[in-house]
């Protein structure tokens, strides 16, 4: 008989709403080769680095955990397997083989793809889901990209965040 013990841990990379709260979709890994073909006008930012979480599930529950995100993240993701980067001492090492991640892939039909960053920043400032605003959503995922790697830059998502917040402030000063 196998004990939870004996059983290997069931290890997730999570970014957007897997870092900071669950429901919500505002935002998606994707491969860079597919970044390329669908953002022609917003260039890859060769020096950004995609930070997120490692949630390790305790093997008892793993089961019910895939479960759960296979069901949540159906709808335009492909599970794949990555290994999870670190920085020890100021050098890049491998931390984790073999974590589970949810990626966005074109050969998915509920996959949406790229939009220009002023088009997906007005449809983010109006659009409202069952989880509550979408900016609200943008500006938590900001704030705890910040926080897990100060000094980390994701030019997309801040460049998103910018304009959004340009948006609202924009609104006001009509109001």
């Amino acid at each position: 008989m196998t004990s939870s013990a004996d059983l290997k841990p069931y290890i997730i990379f999570g970014y957007g709403s897997l870092i900071w709260k669950n429901p919500g979709r505002v935002v998606t890994l994707i491969h860079k080769e597919d970044w390329d073909h669908f953002s022609a006008s917003d260039a890859f930012p060769e020096e950004d680095i995609v930070w997120g979480v490692a949630h390790t599930i305790d093997p008892a529950q793993a089961d019910e955990v895939r479960e759960y995100l296979d069901y949540r993240e159906k709808d335009g993701y492909t599970v794949e397997s990555t290994d999870v980067y670190g920085v020890v001492n100021g050098e890049e090492e491998a931390l984790i083989q073999g974590a589970t991640v949810y990626v966005g892939r074109p050969d998915n039909p509920s996959f949406i793809g790229s939009q220009p960053i002023e088009d997906l920043a007005q449809r983010i400032f109006r659009s409202v889901g069952p989880s509550g605003k979408n900016s609200v959503y943008l500006y938590e995922l900001a704030n705890a990209v910040r926080k897990l790697a100060p000094e980390s830059f994701d030019s997309h998502l801040f460049a998103l965040e910018k304009r959004v917040k340009e948006l609202e402030e924009e609104t006001l000063n009509r109001s």
